[in-house]
């Protein structure tokens, strides 16, 4: 595994990786909350979700799953339909803040790499040159995998509300029951073969890391694990 295999050859990596991925957990779900909170639904507030505490959004299993295999996930911020002016629209922008949300960090961590090293203070002897990568990295992945319309991730309330005024009812029930099924059996798939299921997501973040950074953001982690 991942990160079973970081923590061998490089734990101060393996600290990098988990602490930019619990980062970035954190501001996705926080930036759903806050959003909700913006369009009048004081949902997430209350359950105290309305905080950049990693403790407020961290699923205890997800938690175990992200500390031993490096693939984890944080805990869904609720909102009430009832309580949005237009419960579509405000929904999709709610839904769609967690990615905007991972965006803007991997953009400004991309902002900083590149500030660092064209001023030469970078210091490639340090673990941060490898964190504003792995922020950059691991940004982008939720990002896309977020995107996907498939329930229960983001891109799926998109989808649910192209459905609904299209009147796809059935097809709507049906993803949502099958949804979460499908998305979970791809994941352990994933984990327990060597098929690469969500290459479609694993290849354009690669790309918009090393396009965002100036640099290859796999050659810079490789350069610590050569080193």
């Amino acid at each position: 595994m991942f990160l079973i295999e970081l923590l061998r050859v490089a734990p101060f990596l393996a600290l990098a990786w988990v602490v930019a991925l619990i980062l970035s957990l954190t501001v996705h779900e926080f930036a759903h909350a806050l959003v909700g909170k913006w369009k009048g639904d004081d949902t997430a507030e209350h359950m105290g979700r309305l905080s950049l505490n990693p403790f407020a959004h961290l699923d205890p299993l997800g938690t175990l799953m992200l500390l031993t295999i490096g693939f984890g996930w944080a805990k869904p911020v609720p909102f009430d339909p009832r309580k949005l002016k237009n419960p579509l629209q405000d929904g999709v922008m709610i839904a769609l803040a967690g990615p905007a949300a991972n965006l803007l960090l991997a953009v400004l961590s991309a902002a900083i790499f590149k500030s660092l090293v064209q001023t030469g203070a970078m210091n490639f002897s340090s673990v941060l040159p490898a964190f504003l990568i792995f922020l950059m990295l691991v940004n982008m992945l939720l990002l896309f995998f977020n995107l996907i319309p498939v329930p229960p991730l983001d891109g799926s309330k998109v989808l649910d509300a192209i459905l609904y005024q299209i009147g796809a009812d059935k097809l709507r029930l049906s993803l949502e029951l099958w949804g979460p099924r499908i998305m979970l059996g791809l994941v352990i798939l994933s984990l327990l073969t060597p098929v690469n299921i969500f290459f479609f997501v694993q290849i354009p973040a690669s790309f918009a890391c090393d396009a965002m950074s100036g640099a290859s953001c796999f050659d810079v982690l490789g350069a610590y694990l050569s080193g």
